[in-house]
């Protein structure tokens, strides 16, 4: 009885894995759900491109805004000059500890 069992499993076995080649070749050839949920109408394909030219129009509706990038620039006064001079910083002679000038 236990070889009889064991010689059903082996079959069944031996069978999936034949199979199993040719189901994933089949796979290629056939769309799956998630693809074909995902597929279009010629009438959704339609609308959007009447949508996408509807928006590119609005697009070139808009003026172009020439803005300053000077976040600060309504907080400062109109006299205030727009950069700051850099002048050079002098060195300073370290003082070491412990150490006097003679």
């Amino acid at each position: 009885m236990k070889l009889l069992f064991a010689a059903a499993v082996v079959a069944i076995a031996s069978l999936s894995f034949l199979a199993e080649p040719a189901f994933a070749q089949s796979q290629d050839k056939m769309p799956t759900m998630e693809q074909m949920m995902d597929a279009k109408t010629p009438d959704q394909i339609e609308k959007e491109r009447a949508a996408d030219k509807a928006y590119k129009e609005s697009l070139k509706k808009i003026p172009d805004a020439k803005t300053s990038s000077d976040p600060w620039g309504s907080a400062r006064g109109s006299d205030a000059p727009k950069t700051a001079a850099k002048t050079p910083a002098t060195k300073k002679p370290i003082a070491k500890a412990g150490v006097t000038a003679n």
